[in-house]
This record gives C-alpha cells, structure tokens and sequence, in this order.
C-alpha cells in the first residue's frame, strides 16, 4: 500500500503498533553482554536531572555503553548524547569494557562542544563513569556530575532509547566480521 497516495502519515512508533498488533513484527532474541557493573567502591553520584526542564542543548549530556557483536565476541559502543539535541556529541567503540572508550567518547564530547558552562554529566553507576579518571575530567572541566540510582535504568532512558535506536534502525544489531567492521558501522550510523 502506497501511504502517500491515500493520503496516510503515520509515524515510526504507530507503524511499529500496528504491525506488533497484527503479529507482523519479526522479534529476535539475542545473547547479550552485561555492560554496567555498579558494585565498585567508587563515589556514586545523586540524580541532579531527575525534575530537570532541559532547555537547550549542552545543559544535559546522558552516557551510556552498549554492546556490538562480531564474530569473535563483543565490542562495546560508548556514547554520549545531549539531551536536548538528541545529537550524539562524542562515541566510541572498543573491544573491552575498560575505562579508554568511556575517555576517548567523552574527550570528543568536550572537544567539539562550544559552550559547556552549566553542563551536567548523566549517566548509570557503572564503574567506567564512577572511576577517579573519568570523574576528574568532568570535574576540571566543570561538569557537574549526575548518575541513576541503583538499578533505575529508567533514569538513563533517553541514553538506553539511542542505544535501541542504533541497533534497530542503523543495523548495530548486525554480528560484524570484526572490530574494524563495527567501528565503520558505528561512524555511519
């Protein structure tokens, strides 16, 4: 059916509806990797954002890790995107869950943004985001510092929506050859 010819919009969200209403949605159940690890000895932060109006961009910037498959495992996908813009500021892929590609995502973050006064940092409790490394940068470049609280993903939801995003709509759902692969994809998604 042509929708423009009868004159039908539909959105991405009522189509998806509708299809999973008349059981034509093809839902594919994969292992995955456990990419947050919240039990550390590392500071935790409050949720600052939780009753935040966000109204321009560069006020919210929300972190999350999210996993690639290739063939011989898993790489993972750090990304950082304002939450006003829904723009992804700085990311990262790498073939551990170390410490480096949360660094080098946020690095580009802070490197391309033009004005970061007032800026607030938000994202899971992840011993990546909670380490001495990661927590001092945001600290001497004045970011303020926000995290969910324990086992609340929710609070992180517009981080986990891009993650989806990624996957379902730009193919990162994919299994690569390998980590060279999933960075190509990654950077044209």
């Amino acid at each position: 059916m042509d929708f423009t010819k009868a004159n039908i919009k539909v959105g991405r969200d009522t189509l998806f509806n509708v299809l999973r209403k008349n059981q034509m949605l093809t839902l594919i159940r994969k292992t995955s990797a456990r990419t947050t690890n919240s039990y550390h000895r590392f500071y935790k932060y409050n949720n600052i954002i939780k009753d935040l109006e966000v109204t321009r961009a560069n006020q919210v910037w929300v972190s999350d890790i999210t996993y690639i498959r290739t063939i011989k495992g898993f790489c993972y996908l750090a990304l950082i995107t304002d939450m006003h813009s829904r723009k992804i500021v700085g990311y990262d892929v790498s073939d551990s869950l170390e410490l480096k590609g949360c660094v080098r995502a946020l690095n580009k973050a802070v490197y391309q943004a033009k004005k970061i006064k007032g800026l607030i940092h938000h994202s899971d409790r992840g011993i990546q985001y909670c380490s001495n490394v990661y927590t001092q940068i945001l600290k001497r470049k004045k970011i303020d510092i926000s995290m969910t609280e324990e086992n609340h993903c929710y609070e992180n939801a517009m981080a986990e929506r891009v993650n989806g995003i990624l996957k379902d709509e730009f193919y990162l759902d994919q299994t690569f050859d390998n980590v060279s692969h999933a960075k190509r994809a990654a950077k044209n998604a």
